[in-house]
C-alpha cells in the first residue's frame, strides 16, 4: 500500500503543481473574519458585520458562545455579544473552524460518506482538544479547536482526486491512501491558507507517537494527537488500542494520564461531551 500512496501523493502534487486539481480555499466569511482579526486598528464591530452577513455561522457563533463551556450570566443574542465575550481573535477561530464544514462535501456516495465521517471526527477532536487545553495548558482554548477542525484537512483533495479522477473506488484502499498521505496534504493546505507554523505542523505531526520535541511544554500538535486517541477509548480492535500509551511522551508534556479509564473523570468527560455538541451543527 505504500507503494500506491506514494504514487497517489505524487499526482495529486503534480496536479496540484498544475492547477488541474485545486486545493481547498477557506470559504469567503472565514477569510474576511480572518482578515479582520489580524488587523490591528479592527473592532468588535467590525467582525460582527463581516459574520452577520451569514446567517448560519451567526446562528453558530450564538450558539457557541451560549453552550455551556462560554456562557455567561448573560445569554448571548448576537455577535456583537458574543465577540464581547469570547474576544475577536476566539471568534475569528472559530468562523474559521467551523466555516470548513461547507467544505466537507461530495457527489458520490463513498466520497460523501467518507468526508461526513471526518468531519464529525474532526469536530470530536477539537472539542476534547478545547477541553484539555483549558485545564491541563496555558495555550489557548480557541487555537487548539481550531487545531482538531483542520487536523484531517488534506483528506480533501485525496477525495476530491478519487471523485474527479475516478481513482480509489475500493473503500479500504481508499482508507488505507487516506491514512498514509493525508498529513503531508494537509500541511499543504494550511501553508496555502498562511496558518501559524504552529497549526500546519499539527497535520505532520499528531499522529507521531514517538515524537520528541526538546521541551516539556505541549503544542498543539501535542494536545491534538492525545485529543485524537481519546475519541478510540473503549474502542478495543482500534490499532491506536494496542499501542503502549505511556511510551507517547506527549500525554507527559499535556499533563494528563495516559490511561484514564471511561468514566474515571466524570466531570471531564461531560465537558468534552458538552464541546462535542457545542461543533457540531444542528
Amino acid at each position: 500500500m505504500a507503494n500506491v500512496a506514494d504514487v497517489v501523493l505524487q499526482e495529486i502534487n503534480e496536479l496540484i503543481d498544475k492547477d488541474q486539481l485545486v486545493l481547498p480555499t477557506l470559504p469567503e466569511v472565514a477569510l474576511k473574519a480572518r482578515e479582520v482579526a489580524e488587523d490591528n486598528n479592527a473592532s468588535a464591530g467590525d467582525l460582527a458585520k463581516v459574520i452577520s452577513v451569514d446567517v448560519a455561522m451567526t446562528a453558530r457563533i450564538i450558539k457557541v458562545a451560549n453552550s455551556p463551556l462560554m456562557r455567561g450570566a448573560r445569554e448571548i443574542n448576537d455577535v456583537q455579544m458574543a465577540i464581547a465575550r469570547l474576544g475577536i481573535a476566539c471568534i475569528s477561530n472559530l468562523v474559521t473552524g467551523l466555516a470548513m464544514e461547507q467544505m466537507f462535501q461530495a457527489t458520490s456516495d463513498l466520497i460523501d460518506k467518507t468526508m461526513r465521517k471526518s468531519w464529525h471526527h474532526s469536530t470530536e477532536v477539537a472539542g476534547i482538544a478545547n477541553v484539555i487545553c483549558r485545564h491541563y495548558t496555558k495555550l489557548k482554548p480557541d487555537q487548539a479547536t481550531l487545531a482538531g477542525l483542520v487536523h484531517e484537512i488534506g483528506i480533501l483533495p485525496i477525495l476530491t482526486y478519487a471523485e474527479e479522477y475516478g481513482k480509489l473506488n475500493d473503500p479500504i484502499t481508499l482508507q488505507k491512501v487516506i491514512d498514509a498521505i493525508h498529513p503531508i496534504v494537509g500541511a499543504r493546505i494550511l501553508q496555502s491558507w498562511e496558518f501559524p507554523k504552529e497549526l500546519v505542523d499539527v497535520p505532520l505531526n499528531y499522529l507521531k507517537f514517538d515524537r520528541v520535541t526538546g521541551s516539556d511544554k505541549p503544542d498543539y500538535a501535542d494536545i491534538v494527537m492525545v485529543a485524537n486517541l481519546q475519541t478510540y477509548m473503549g474502542k478495543k480492535d482500534h490499532p491506536f488500542m494496542q499501542i503502549d500509551w505511556n511510551t507517547i511522551s506527549a500525554f507527559q508534556r499535556v499533563g494528563l494520564e495516559p490511561n484514564m479509564e471511561d468514566g474515571a473523570d466524570e466531570d471531564l468527560s461531560a465537558e468534552m461531551d458538552a464541546a462535542m455538541a457545542m461543533l457540531q451543527a444542528g
